[in-house]
Formats: C-alpha cells, sequence, structure tokens
C-alpha cells in the first residue's frame, strides 16, 4: 500500500512538472528592427540582458553604457536585446526606422534592437510574458516599471535577474553576473 502510494506520488509529481515546465528566451522568435526575423535560438550558449528602450525619455542616454557593455563583453558570448516600447508616457513615438536611425546616430547601437512592441498590458508581447510571469519564467512575476528595465538571462535561456531601470548598465552587479563563469 506504501509502496503503491509512492509510486503514484512520483507519477503525479513528474506530470505535474512536465506540464507546468517553465519556458526558456529560447523557445521565442521576433521581428528584428529591420524586419527580419530573429530567433532567439541562435544565443543559446550566452548570457543575455533584454532591455526595453525608449528615445524620449529621462534614461535614454543608457543607451551609451549598454553599447559601451556591449562592445566590451561581446567576445564573452554576452548579448544585449533592446526591444523599443512606448508603454510609458509616450516615450517611443517613432517607427522603427526612425527608432533604429536615432540609436545609430546618437549612440553607435550595433547590439541587436527588435521592433517595437508592448512590454505590459493586454497587448503585452509574448517574451515579456515570459519576462514578468512566474509560470513561465520559474523565478518571479514582476512588472516592467519604466523603460530600460533589465532582464538577466543565462546561457540556458532562464531569466535569472530582474534589474530596476535606474540602475546603469556598468553597475558592479550587471558586470559579475557578466564575468561570473
Amino acid at each position: 500500500m506504501m509502496k503503491t502510494l509512492f509510486i503514484s506520488m512520483i507519477c503525479f509529481l513528474s506530470s505535474a512538472s512536465i506540464l507546468g515546465q517553465s519556458k526558456t528566451l529560447h523557445e521565442f522568435t521576433v521581428e528584428a528592427i529591420d524586419g527580419s526575423e530573429f530567433d532567439l535560438a541562435e544565443l543559446a550558449g550566452k548570457k543575455v540582458m533584454v532591455v526595453n528602450t525608449a528615445s524620449k525619455c529621462g534614461l535614454t542616454p543608457q543607451y551609451e553604457k549598454l553599447e559601451a557593455l556591449y562592445q566590451q563583453y561581446k567576445s564573452d558570448d554576452f548579448v544585449i536585446i533592446g526591444f523599443p516600447a512606448n508603454n510609458f508616457m509616450n516615450q517611443e513615438p517613432g517607427s522603427d526606422k526612425e527608432i533604429a536611425a536615432f540609436c545609430e546616430k546618437n549612440y553607435g547601437v550595433s547590439f541587436p534592437m527588435m521592433s517595437k512592441i508592448s512590454v505590459k498590458g493586454e497587448g503585452m508581447h509574448p517574451v515579456y510574458a515570459f519576462l514578468t510571469q512566474e509560470s513561465q519564467n520559474n523565478h518571479s512575476d514582476n512588472q516592467v516599471k519604466w523603460n530600460f528595465q533589465k532582464y538577466l538571462i543565462n546561457e540556458k535561456g532562464e531569466l535569472e535577474h530582474v534589474i530596476g531601470p535606474r540602475t546603469l548598465p556598468n553597475d558592479d552587479k550587471i558586470i559579475s553576473w557578466i564575468e561570473a563563469k
């Protein structure tokens, strides 16, 4: 009787973990800012910072530090993915073409930028549903508080840290995470 109960419990827990299995960032394909398809599975084996961006925000100068961070660590299997979003006080009103030109002209952005999306509310992009819902990311429920919130994703595509918008990209916590083996 006890053995049967134990086996039944193991089966139940196994099926529950399979059904409730969290996703990874690598399961998504998104649209790049140039309209091409960007398969996030290509990032397997790399640490990734996902950040929602805006061109008319007080935090917009973070683009400069994001680009410097990307240049410093891109050869160490680190990548930054920018997702422009107009969710906060209409601070990203431009088209993808206008956003790309702004980023290149003002900050020399060379890290991958995606097409403009929504990072909250009913129209939330599936990548941000993954990033903000514990049922999908197996890390935490959280909200995108403002432009330039950062999500640190490990080499397996799993969410490890949520970093607030005002924390600069070159903060010691972020650098330590990138450099940790």
